[in-house]
C-alpha cells in the first residue's frame, strides 16, 4: 500500500523538506509515503477563486490513482485523534488500496474534490501553512503505524 500526499505548491523551504524526509524514511516499507507537488494555478490575469479551484482540480484529479481511498485534509473534516487514526490505517491496510491525502492550494479546494472524498480530515481547526500540514501528516501517519507495530513511539 502506498501513501501519497498530493499537495497543491511547491518550492517548499528547507525545514519542510527535511521534517516530511525524517518521517517518511522512519515507515515500513509496507506503508511508504510519496510526496506528490501540486503545481498551483496563478492567480495572474484576473482569475476567480473559482477559475484557480477548476484548474487545481483538474491537476489533483490527473494525479490520483485510480481506485485509491481519497482523504481530503480540511477545517471542517473529522478530528481524529492518533489512535482513530490508526484505525484507519489498519482498515485501509486491510483494503490493500493506495491511499491518497489531499492537501489543498492557497485557496482551498474545489468543492467536488471534497465531495468525492471517501473521508474529510481536520488536522486543526486552524489554518495551517501547506508545508507544515506536510511534515505533520507525515509525522502522524508515522505515529499511526507505530501505534499498529506496538512500538513505543507513541505513549498514552
Amino acid at each position: 500500500m502506498k501513501l501519497l500526499i498530493l499537495a497543491v505548491g511547491h518550492k517548499m523551504p528547507a525545514w519542510v523538506k527535511e521534517g516530511f524526509g525524517e518521517y517518511t524514511k522512519r515507515m515500513p516499507r509496507e506503508a511508504r509515503i510519496e510526496l506528490v507537488e501540486i503545481k498551483p494555478e496563478k492567480r495572474a490575469g484576473g482569475k476567480t477563486r473559482e477559475q484557480v479551484h477548476e484548474a487545481e482540480r483538474s491537476r489533483i484529479e490527473a494525479a490520483l490513482p485510480a481506485d485509491c481511498v481519497r482523504v481530503v485534509l480540511d477545517e471542517h473534516g473529522k478530528d481524529w485523534s492518533t489512535l482513530e487514526l490508526a484505525d484507519e490505517l489498519k482498515d485501509w491496510m486491510r483494503g490493500g488500496r493506495d491511499v491518497a491525502f489531499v492537501i489543498g492550494g492557497a485557496d482551498g479546494l474545489h468543492p467536488e474534490v471534497k465531495r468525492q472524498a471517501n473521508r474529510l480530515w481536520s488536522l486543526s481547526r486552524l489554518t495551517l501553512p501547506h508545508g507544515l500540514v506536510q511534515v505533520v501528516l507525515a509525522e502522524q501517519l508515522y505515529r499511526a503505524m507505530t501505534v499498529i507495530q506496538n512500538h513505543p513511539y507513541h505513549r498514552e
